[in-house]
């Protein structure tokens, strides 16, 4: 984090700034539909944040979809190829970056239709969800969560990294899941997402979260 100065401030206060922040972004592409990131481990909940921000601008009169890129997880046949707790493939091929540009960001490029699949594949049954297609008006947001975001250059207008410290991330990591932990160090060294991110939200305490403003 180097000498990024970080200021406390409250989830609720937070959704509103970055609702508020959003209203007038215009994608640098022409696409009528701004998308975001809130990138983050897990454990940083960063899906907590994208709702957040989704509900503070439904009340400022826009249209928003969030989606979690646990819904586009490979099918367990794939992902767990090399074993349940490969860190390469976790970082690698876990998720299904094809599906996500196919379903998610390619209807909303320009000229795009606008219809977007919220999720892909159920995780706990391993079965494809059928979840019907998501018309978004010009000028909806979508609203993309999920881990190891910033390394695939997905299109995003504006970005948001959720940071746990090393020892937070691992307090806040049940267990059974300290192995994805090599992937977020190396995630830290290759992507530097604190750096690279528009906005970054230090969430060590989960009830005192800080921010870069």
């Amino acid at each position: 984090m180097g000498s990024v100065r970080l200021e406390a401030i409250t989830w609720e206060r937070l959704g509103d700034l970055l609702a508020e922040r959003l209203l007038d972004l215009k994608p640098g592409d022409g696409s009528p539909w701004p998308r975001i990131a809130f990138d983050g481990a897990p454990a940083a909940r960063p899906g907590d944040l994208a709702h957040r921000v989704g509900e503070a601008l439904r009340i400022r009169g826009r249209s928003s979809l969030v989606v979690g890129t646990e819904g586009f997880l490979r099918p367990a046949s794939l992902r767990l190829e090399y074993g349940r707790q490969d860190v390469e493939a976790y970082y690698d091929g876990w998720f299904d970056t094809g599906a996500l540009w196919r379903e998610v960001f390619g209807p909303l490029e320009p000229g795009g239709d606008g219809r977007v699949l919220p999720d892909l594949l159920d995780p706990t049954t391993d079965r494809a969800t059928r979840s019907p297609y998501v018309q978004l008006p010009p000028g909806a947001f979508l609203l993309l969560h999920g881990p190891l975001l910033l390394r695939h250059w997905f299109p995003f207008d504006h970005s948001v990294h959720v940071l746990l410290s090393p020892g937070a991330l691992r307090r806040r990591t049940p267990e059974a899941e300290h192995w994805t932990l090599p992937a977020f160090a190396r995630y830290e060294t290759e992507v530097d997402p604190g750096a690279t991110a528009d906005v970054l939200v230090r969430a060590d305490d989960p009830r005192h979260p800080a921010w870069n403003g």
